[in-house]
C-alpha cells in the first residue's frame, strides 16, 4: 500500500514540476500562471492534452514541440523527474505511512510542499534572471505566517521565536520599500534576507545556518575554479563583476533542500 501512496506522490510531484517550469518562465514576465493556457514559447501554439502529461509527453514527443518541431529543453523533463522524487523522498523521511496517517503529518507535509514550491520558484527565477522575485517572496511570507499560526495554535509551539521572525520580516520589507522609493528598484540583498527568514521558519536555525555555510563554500569553489580556468587560458578575460552576477538565491535554494534532506536522513538514522 505504501508503494501505491508513493507512486501517487511521485505523480503529484511531477505535475508540480511541470508547473514550476511554467511559473519560472512566466512570473518574471508578469504573465498569468493559473488561467492562461499552456503554449509553446517558440511558436505560441496552445498545447493539447497529450502535450501536457509530465515526463511521458516529453518522451513520446521525443523532446520536440508537436507543432513547430522545436527542441524542448531537457530541463523540463529533469525537473519533473526530480520534483517527483523530491516529493516521495520528503514524504518517506517525514514518516508519511498509509497505515499510520495522521492529520498533523498530512498538514505538515502539505506545508512542506508549499515551502518546496517557494524554494524552487525562487531558485529557478534567480538562476534564469539573477533576480529574487518580489511576488515569490510575498508568497513565501504568506505561507510562513500561515505556518507560524498553525504551529502556535495547533502544535503549541513557542510563539516568541516566530514573533522575532515577524519583526525581521517587517524591518526588511520596510527597508525594501524605502529603497524602492529612493532608487526605484528593490535590492537583491533584501530579497535574499527575506528568503533566509522564510528558510528559518520552515527548516529552523540549524538547517539555515548550514545552508549558508554550504552556499558560501559552493560560491568559493566556483570562484576558485573560475580563477584556475582563467590562469590556464590567458584568452579568458577576468570579469570583475562576476560575484555580482552570481545567482546566490539559486545556490541558497539548492543548498537548503540538500541540507534539509540530509538532516532528515540523519534524524531518521538516529531514531
Amino acid at each position: 500500500m505504501n508503494a501505491f501512496l508513493y507512486i501517487i506522490l511521485f505523480i503529484i510531484g511531477a505535475l508540480f514540476g511541470s508547473f514550476y517550469t511554467l511559473a519560472v518562465y512566466r512570473i518574471p514576465k508578469r504573465q498569468d500562471i493559473v488561467h492562461t493556457h499552456s503554449y509553446c514559447p517558440n511558436c505560441n501554439h496552445k498545447l493539447g492534452l497529450l502535450d501536457l502529461f509530465p515526463i511521458f509527453s516529453y518522451i513520446f514527443l521525443r523532446g520536440k514541440c508537436r507543432y513547430c518541431k522545436e527542441k524542448i529543453r531537457p530541463r523540463y523533463l529533469i525537473l519533473e523527474i526530480l520534483s517527483g522524487m523530491l516529493f516521495v523522498t520528503i514524504a518517506y523521511l517525514m514518516g508519511i505511512n498509509i497505515n499510520y496517517l495522521s492529520n498533523i503529518k498530512i498538514i505538515d507535509y502539505c506545508f512542506m510542499v508549499l515551502y518546496i514550491t517557494f524554494v524552487i520558484l525562487m531558485s529557478g527565477i534567480d538562476k534564469e534572471n539573477r533576480k529574487i522575485d518580489k511576488a515569490v517572496n510575498i508568497y513565501g511570507i504568506g505561507i510562513s505566517i500561515l505556518y507560524m499560526v498553525y504551529l502556535c495554535i495547533v502544535e503549541k509551539t513557542n510563539i516568541y521565536r516566530y514573533g522575532i521572525y515577524l519583526i525581521l520580516y517587517v524591518i526588511i520589507l520596510t527597508l525594501d520599500t524605502i529603497t524602492l522609493k529612493k532608487y526605484a528598484k528593490s535590492t537583491y540583498v533584501n530579497g535574499i534576507l527575506i528568503t533566509l527568514i522564510t528558510m528559518l521558519v520552515f527548516t529552523g536555525e540549524y538547517v539555515t545556518i548550514n545552508t549558508i555555510i554550504v552556499t558560501l563554500l559552493t560560491i568559493a569553489i566556483y570562484l576558485l575554479l573560475y580563477k584556475i580556468k582563467q590562469a590556464l587560458n590567458k584568452n579568458i578575460q577576468i570579469d570583475k563583476n562576476i560575484f555580482k552576477q552570481m545567482s546566490i538565491g539559486f545556490y541558497l535554494g539548492l543548498s537548503n533542500i540538500t541540507v534539509f534532506i540530509l538532516v532528515l536522513i540523519y534524524s531518521n538514522y538516529i531514531l
